[in-house]
């Protein structure tokens, strides 16, 4: 009888599961745009994205510290929360595309073993909740409520530049129906929705516009109804990451005066379904002397709550278990994985286990089985292919056959030893090495077949530093290359002319960057002419197709503010023409010109930041996307929507079949750094958000 009514439970979830994936198949999609003529491909770099071998595991509160993989071991897998009877819902990275899945263990009927410790896939079952091109970069913390999915998507534009693009919604999982809960022209990050499910906090921008934070947002907690978002009310100035331990107290986070982040309790009072924000209280829950973050509340048990800490002298964080009554924490991952990063912890509805993610394996260098050199993720845009390359600054030879690209010192290397040059076919196929050494851009000569041309040199440097252009052909059987500038002075961003007799570059031998021409094949030496001129930075220079413009990065508008806007000019140095401004402090780089010339692909902080920086490992800058917009500076398109740091991005003359391309000798993994910025301590601070952590009412 027990064996039949489990049965009976299995195929009730199976059929019930089902409807609503089929149901689901019926989302509109959210994005549309007006694609190129003919099908085209566009590759472009992901700093640190091929480490990111995530799984979700979990440990025991009590007893021995046995850690379980809660998920595939294939995919990339991250931000879970636990449903009861052994549910999981969690972020998934598949085929290059953001889902939220549900996955559910029934076969086992005591929660002991490893998912990969399973011998049949009908062991695991797995329902798909939200993805297939309906939603977009659901990096943050999804929650179920009843038949109503809560989640974090960036598919809608707010049409102004450097306004962040992520927002909560509600999708009605058996009808497809999805809501904002987040007021238009507002930005909320990773929400909590209360253990009654009428309250949904989040961390939110209100009316503040983001100013290019990358370490903390500054964002406050506003607090609304979750049924419709209604009765939308800041309860907490100051704060991140909101998590309930009951409807009326929930901890988060916030980096104080002193440098430290530390996990805060706030406690409301609610009068007839309506919150008294003046009667909110908030008091600082960990001490200084260690960053403590992205709190997890239990429900259940309200003695203690998990965090994630960064201890002094420690490189990696780790989760550990605070007891507010007592003030004492209990390490849980350390003794486990001590060289590993985990993240996000989450806890389960009986309080007995803590989920988070990390690197799968034991240590922070295990290989996976699934080493991507080309992956293809999935595009908004007909007719484009879209292609993250394990390296940087990707290019295309004029015949769409090949790739060049680098890989620098600070990028974990693949099979390779040291920084350098590398060439491949456009599958993926034929990896070689052609330059030892640190160099960055790449382009390909359009009449000369094999010839690349790069920089050679440090990367991110001024303008005296020796930094000289070099091509090489990569076709020859003794490879040799030809230095084009003389001197240094930061000579970088080559880009041929189509014609194959000029190339332009910038250089900083006057003192400034600025662009300058030069013969292809005998570089200065050849003939050399200046073609922008002025105290700021022109770079990151491309050659349009047809011959008639040259597109760049300028920051001429602010010198030396590390604002920089998209322009275009002739040639012959007429015409100059702003193509787009990403705002007031904005970015706009690495331009790249379609082969019809009518499109350009970038790489911008147009859609501001996607999430909370601290939730993720380190980005130099945690909010870097792929664009395409017309040439004339119309009708902007988002490609890419995470909190990576996308960028570097080139367009193939010719369409490349949307398929995935594995490393020949297996890439490195799990090698990427935790924040940077989780060093700085007691005697260091390096932004202006400074609170007073000690007991405060909000105003």
């Amino acid at each position: 009888m027990k064996t039949s009514n489990n049965l009976i439970h299995c195929l009730f979830f199976f059929f019930f599961y089902l409807l609503i994936f089929i149901l689901s198949s019926s989302f509109p999609l959210y994005l549309a745009a007006t694609p190129p003529h003919r099908p085209t491909s566009i590759a472009f770099a992901t700093w640190l994205r091929s480490s990111y071998a995530f799984d979700i595991y979990s440990l025991p509160t009590k007893g021995p510290p046995i850690e379980i993989r809660l998920t595939d071991g294939k995919s990339v897998n991250y931000n879970g929360h636990f449903l009861p009877n052994h549910s999981l819902i969690y972020v998934t990275e598949r085929d290059g595309s953001p889902y939220i899945y549900l996955d559910s263990l029934y076969h086992s009927q005591k929660l002991r073993r490893s998912i990969s410790e399973v011998s049949t896939d009908s062991d695991r079952f797995q329902v798909l909740l939200a993805g297939d091109g309906k939603t977009l970069s659901m990096k943050d913390k999804p929650s179920l409520v009843g038949q109503n999915l809560i989640h974090v998507s960036t598919h809608e534009d707010p049409g102004l530049p450097r306004a962040s693009w992520t927002a909560v919604y509600s999708t009605q999982l058996t009808t497809g129906l999805t809501r904002r809960l987040t007021p238009k022209g507002l930005a909320d990050f990773s929400p909590a929705v209360s253990p009654s499910g009428v309250w949904t906090a989040t961390a939110s921008y209100g009316e503040k516009v983001w100013q290019g934070e990358v370490e903390e947002l500054g964002t406050d907690i506003y607090v609304f109804l979750t049924r419709d978002g209604s009765h939308r009310i800041k309860v907490v100035d100051h704060g991140g990451w909101p998590s309930w331990v009951d409807d009326s107290t929930f901890y988060f986070h916030r980096r104080c005066g002193d440098g430290w982040w530390s996990v805060f309790r706030a406690v409301l009072t609610i009068k007839s379904g309506e919150i008294d924000v003046k009667s909110v209280v908030t008091q600082r829950v960990t001490k200084p002397g260690l960053h403590a973050f992205t709190p997890a509340a239990s429900v259940a048990n309200k003695s203690f709550i998990a965090v994630a800490t960064r201890r002094p002298g420690s490189e990696f964080r780790h989760i550990e278990l605070y007891d507010v009554v007592l003030n004492k924490f209990t390490d849980l991952t350390r003794s486990i994985s001590p060289n590993a990063h985990h993240f996000n912890p989450f806890i389960s509805p009986n309080s007995t286990r803590v989920g988070y993610h990390k690197c799968r394996g034991s240590t922070n260098d295990v290989k996976s089985t699934n080493d991507l050199l080309l992956e293809n993720i999935r595009s908004p845009i007909p007719n484009i292919s879209l292609f993250r390359v394990d390296g940087s600054f990707p290019s295309y030879s004029s015949d769409g056959e090949r790739i060049a690209y680098v890989k620098l010192p600070t990028e974990p290397l693949a099979y390779v030893e040291q920084p350098g040059l590398f060439v491949m076919n456009s599958d993926g196929s034929g990896v070689r090495n052609v330059l030892n050494g640190t160099a960055f851009a790449t382009s390909w000569d359009w009449k000369r077949k094999g010839v690349v041309y790069t920089s050679v040199g440090p990367i991110f440097a001024g303008e005296s530093s020796n930094v000289d252009i070099i091509s090489i052909d990569v076709d020859e059987e003794k490879l040799s290359y030809k230095t084009l500038t003389i001197g240094g002075k930061n000579n970088a961003f080559p880009s041929p002319s189509p014609n194959g007799k000029w190339v332009v570059f910038r250089s900083g031998r006057s003192g400034h960057k600025n662009l300058y021409v030069m013969d292809a094949l005998n570089g200065e030496r050849g003939r050399l002419y200046r073609l922008t001129e002025g105290p700021w930075t022109d770079t990151m220079c491309n050659w349009s197709p047809d011959g008639e413009w040259i597109a760049f990065s300028s920051d001429r508008e602010d010198p030396g503010s590390g604002s920089y806007d998209l322009f275009k000019i002739h040639p012959n140095g007429t015409g100059l023409q702003k193509v787009i401004q990403s705002g007031s402090g904005g970015r706009v780089n690495h331009p790249w010109f379609s082969p019809d010339g009518k499109y350009i692909v970038f790489a911008s902080d147009y859609a501001a930041v996607s999430g909370e920086p601290i939730a993720n490992s380190h980005h130099f800058q945690p909010y870097g996307d792929i664009f395409v917009i017309k040439s004339d500076g119309s009708g902007i398109r988002r490609l890419t929507h995470n909190s990576y740091e996308d960028g570097t991005p080139a367009w193939s003359p010719k369409y490349l079949s949307p398929h995935d391309a594995e490393w020949p000798n297996h890439g490195l993994h799990c090698t990427f750094e935790d924040n940077h910025w989780l060093n700085i301590g007691t005697d260091q601070r390096s932004d202006s958000f400074i609170s007073q952590c000690d007991h405060k009412k909000v105003s």
